[in-house]
């Protein structure tokens, strides 16, 4: 086991080019005016891939800005983590494609899916790795193409979502520094309330289930709301508990990017108004797992996380699941 901590060495982040705003959405939505997307969820805007990309390639150009920041070259990378639930294929993950699009030959590639809390389940696999193996570095990617599985007959569903990826390397930092905690929790019960119906194996694709909509992404928004203000406050409350920590001492609150409106909430019902609260969502959508690593690198690189900050991260998503870590943050790269 490493006896130094383990912590973030860079980060980084890709939003596709092309901006769809909620004029586009309402053109394609019925339903749906610019006016009640705003109201609803205080999103302005979000990014769509262009038709030639995949969710490798904006994982890859993520990989490459966080390898940037980080000081490192992609042949220095040990694990190779990629958090998606809208992978390039069924099979081979596409940790695989990144791989060769990075050229870290040297990295062992691996897929996760735990949808939008995908990202801390990913970063904590790249600790456990990195802890065990003294002197790795594992580069830990989440990303998500949302505009290729939405229902734009479905308003609820639509407006929320873009495409985007956010990464962060994880390596050995000085003394004092890094991950202090991570916890996990997955509420099985729930698992209805967010999900992609057929396509797998219990519901093979076929011309029927296409003609039927089931490879479309849906959410049950209100039961989701229900599951996050019931989850997600005592969850945090209870990792900033085992590091002797409480919300006053949070410098930095770092949310999976659900919906503006629901972030308000969130942060008042965790006592987490002294912080301030990464924000991408505004112009940026939900983009799933990549929601939180792309405001974490937003808030880096903009200078609202400095050396020494207590920086809170919580995902929450499909599953239905949560990731909440906290990190005493380094502005010192590896």
């Amino acid at each position: 086991m490493s006896t130094r901590p383990i912590g973030l060495l860079g980060t980084g982040s890709y939003l596709p080019e092309r901006v769809v705003t909620n004029e586009d959405i309402a053109a394609m939505t019925p339903d749906a005016t610019p006016e009640w997307i705003l109201r609803k969820t205080a999103i302005r805007s979000r990014r769509f891939a262009a038709e030639h990309e995949a969710t490798s390639d904006l994982a890859a150009a993520a990989g490459r800005a966080a390898l940037e920041h980080a000081g490192l070259s992609a042949d220095r990378v040990d694990y190779l983590i990629v958090s998606t639930s809208t992978g390039d294929f069924p099979q081979p993950p596409t940790a695989s494609v990144v791989q060769q699009l990075l050229g870290a030959q040297s990295a062992a590639c691996l897929d996760v899916n735990v949808v939008c809390a995908g990202f801390v389940y990913a970063l904590e696999l790249g600790r456990s790795l990195v802890a065990t193996h003294p002197g790795t570095r594992a580069l830990v990617i989440a990303a998500d193409i949302y505009s290729r599985i939405l229902d734009f007959t479905d308003r609820r569903t639509c407006a929320l979502f873009g495409d985007g990826a956010g990464a962060a390397v994880v390596g050995e930092v000085a003394e004092d520094y890094g991950i202090l905690n991570i916890e996990l929790a997955t509420s099985g019960e729930h698992q209805d309330l967010i999900k992609v119906p057929a396509g797998g194996s219990r519901v093979p694709p076929t011309a029927r289930t296409l003609a039927d909509g089931g490879h479309f992404f849906t959410m049950q928004g209100r039961g989701v709301r229900d599951f996050v203000f019931d989850s997600v406050p005592p969850t945090l409350h209870k990792l900033l508990a085992t590091v002797g920590l409480d919300t006053d001492r949070v410098d930095v609150f770092v949310p999976h990017q659900a919906n503006s409106v629901l972030l308000d909430e969130l942060v008042v019902l965790c006592g987490l108004t002294g912080a301030h609260t990464a924000k991408t969502v505004e112009q940026y959508g939900n983009v799933g797992s990549a929601s939180v690593p792309v405001a974490l690198d937003a808030a880096v690189r903009s200078g609202r996380v400095r050396d020494g900050d207590i920086v809170l991260l919580s995902a929450f998503g499909g599953g239905m699941s949560v990731g909440n870590g906290v990190l005493r943050w380094s502005a010192v790269n590896g």
